[in-house]
């Protein structure tokens, strides 16, 4: 599972209850780099330039470049956004959900993300296709696919399923939960705190059951654990790191 916040980049976010290990941090074309990633491990690269071609990314370049399509933005009261399948809310009568979403221009989500003193934390999830603007597209195919589909070639990955834009607020937290695929995640601006857990880890983090919309997230809060209730996350073990400008985190499956 993968937890990750803006908040502790400087120490100001602290987990008691979890024992972490650096995530190792190298250089790309390192042989360790290969092996970690080979056995599954997570690991930070510096120096691939994955997508090299969309470091110039920025809010003003984004807007000029976005066109004037409706994107899916995300609200939360609290800056945690905490996924959840609504095909799946029948299926728990009292659930109510954390988040909500409306669709704005890209142009109106970066002026909200601009205001100081908006109630309501956002986020940005945007699939990156052909349907982004021939300016973003064009940057989109300059990355550096031969790193990227080699990685998927020697670990037989299978094919690729995704390539999304993700644009947050400065604090914003994204719950522990685990996904269904290989990830490279490579930033842009800012920096982002990651905490990974490995799959031997699940008891410690007690997933909530298939059908409930909550799906492979945590029900455990980080912040204030219910000790009495899941036990066993006093145990948790995991791994952090930071990521900055033109670094890519490896996350494995199931991480």
């Amino acid at each position: 599972m993968a937890s990750d916040t803006r908040e502790g980049v400087t120490g100001t976010k602290e987990y008691k209850h979890i024992t972490t290990t650096p995530i190792p941090r190298l250089e790309y074309g390192d042989p360790k780099a290969e092996e970690l990633i080979s056995s599954g491990q997570p690991v930070i690269i510096t120096g691939s330039d994955l997508v090299g071609s969309a470091y110039h990314w920025d809010l003003h370049y984004l807007c000029a470049n976005l066109g004037n399509g409706l994107y899916t933005v995300y609200s939360s009261d609290d800056g945690k956004f905490k996924y959840y399948d609504e095909k799946k809310v029948p299926n728990i009568p009292s659930f109510r959900p954390p988040t909500s979403h409306t669709d704005m221009t890209f142009q109106e989500f970066a002026s909200r993300l601009k205001q100081k003193n908006h109630p309501n934390w956002i986020y940005l999830q945007q699939p990156l296709n052909d349907t982004v603007g021939p300016r973003i597209e064009m940057d989109f195919k300059g990355f550096n696919w031969d790193f990227a589909y080699s990685q998927m070639k020697k670990n037989r990955w299978g094919p690729l399923t995704s390539n999304l834009l993700l644009v947050g607020m400065e604090g914003v937290i994204t719950p522990a939960h685990y996904d269904e695929q290989e990830n490279l995640f490579a930033q842009i601006q800012g920096y982002k705190r990651f905490l990974l857990f490995h799959p031997d880890q699940f008891e410690c983090l007690y997933p909530y059951p298939i059908f409930h919309p909550h799906d492979r997230q945590s029900q455990v809060d980080f912040d204030h654990p219910d000790l009495k209730k899941f036990p066993q996350f006093s145990k948790l073990k995991g791994y952090e790191g930071v990521v900055g400008p033109k670094d890519v985190l490896y996350i494995p499956m199931y991480w």
